[in-house]
């Protein structure tokens, strides 16, 4: 019998425990709040802790951003789909080349409705991360994800797409197999798909290996996740031939849920729990839960048309000049 990969990757969250310098002070708060005697010793410490947190998020730079990102912690997709879906069944394999660990797809219940699920897993443990190549997928992988959005649209289930991944794989047995023209097949396939899909960036959402499954109707985007065309330090690289200016590459870049939003690259910013998601899992997962079941609730009252999500990103960098 083959392992549950959510349990494994529960098993593999409990044995970590790395935090961000700028984490240190809440999280030596939240330690003396378990050992704190008394109820009046908890609320002072409860007070603080909520000042700490107001504190560092309300003057959170770009960089720090990315560090959120890509926090060791912060939930992937497989928990999301443990709290937010029942019944979740994998399925495997491009019928062309083979299966790819880095992209998962498969069939699920959310709330009485079966829908397709495709999204990269980072992985948490060492080990899980190597199997699954850090989330960036090859191009069996995006043939997997094609594969279950024509299955989606020929039986009429919604699809929901988590993005998690720096980048696609950039090795040269990738580009062997057909990289690009992989990616660019699912952006021409999505566009046209006639079903409804939600896409929803988890935390890192890097290049053509994020947008290969992002051509949702709604594209949302948790609040400390980041939606970019390069990693910040390979922008340094290519524009000052410095990777240590990633910090004033992560502030150009316009990387942040707030800044996509207003540029209409997103739809939707998924507020997080205070701290971070991976501070509260199920708390983000219930926000999650709340959008997808709200945007699903819109198809079925309104006539859905593929078109509109033509229209939306044909109109993305337009603009006019006076």
């Amino acid at each position: 019998m083959q392992d549950n990969p959510i349990e494994l990757v529960d098993s593999a969250r409990s044995a970590l425990d790395p935090w961000l310098p700028f984490e240190k002070r809440s999280i030596e708060l939240e330690t003396r709040m378990r050992m704190a005697g008394g109820e009046e010793e908890r609320e002072a410490l409860q007070r603080e802790l909520d000042a700490e947190l107001e504190r560092v998020f309300s003057a959170i730079t770009p960089w720090q951003r990315v560090q959120l990102a890509r926090h060791p912690l912060r939930p992937r997709m497989l928990d999301y789909i443990s709290r937010i879906l029942d019944d979740f069944i994998e399925l495997h394999g491009d019928r062309a080349v083979g299966d790819d660990p880095a992209l998962i797809g498969g069939l699920g219940r959310f709330e009485d409705r079966t829908v397709v699920v495709v999204g990269q897993q980072k992985g948490v443990s060492t080990d899980e991360k190597l199997r699954r190549n850090f989330g960036m997928a090859h191009p069996e992988g995006y043939r997997k994800a094609l594969r279950l959005f024509n299955l989606a649209e020929r039986f009429g289930y919604p699809v929901i797409t988590f993005v998690d991944t720096p980048a696609a794989h950039p090795g040269i047995e990738a580009e062997q197999r057909g990289q690009g023209p992989a990616i660019a097949e699912n952006l021409r396939a999505m566009l046209a798909l006639k079903t409804p899909v939600f896409s929803v960036v988890l935390a890192e959402g890097g290049s053509g290996g994020a947008l290969g499954i992002a051509l949702g109707d709604v594209v949302a985007m948790f609040e400390w996740a980041i939606y970019v065309i390069c990693p910040p330090e390979r922008c340094a690289e290519i524009l000052w031939r410095d990777a240590e200016r990633k910090e004033l590459a992560a502030s150009a870049l316009r990387i942040t849920a707030d800044e996509l939003h207003s540029l209409g690259v997103i739809d939707e910013v998924l507020r997080e729990p205070p701290g971070g998601a991976h501070r509260d899992p199920d708390a983000a997962a219930q926000t999650l839960r709340i959008h997808i079941r709200e945007f699903l609730e819109g198809c079925d009252k309104n006539v859905w048309q593929p078109h509109k999500r033509q229209e939306k990103f044909r109109a993305m960098g337009q603009w006019l000049e006076g």
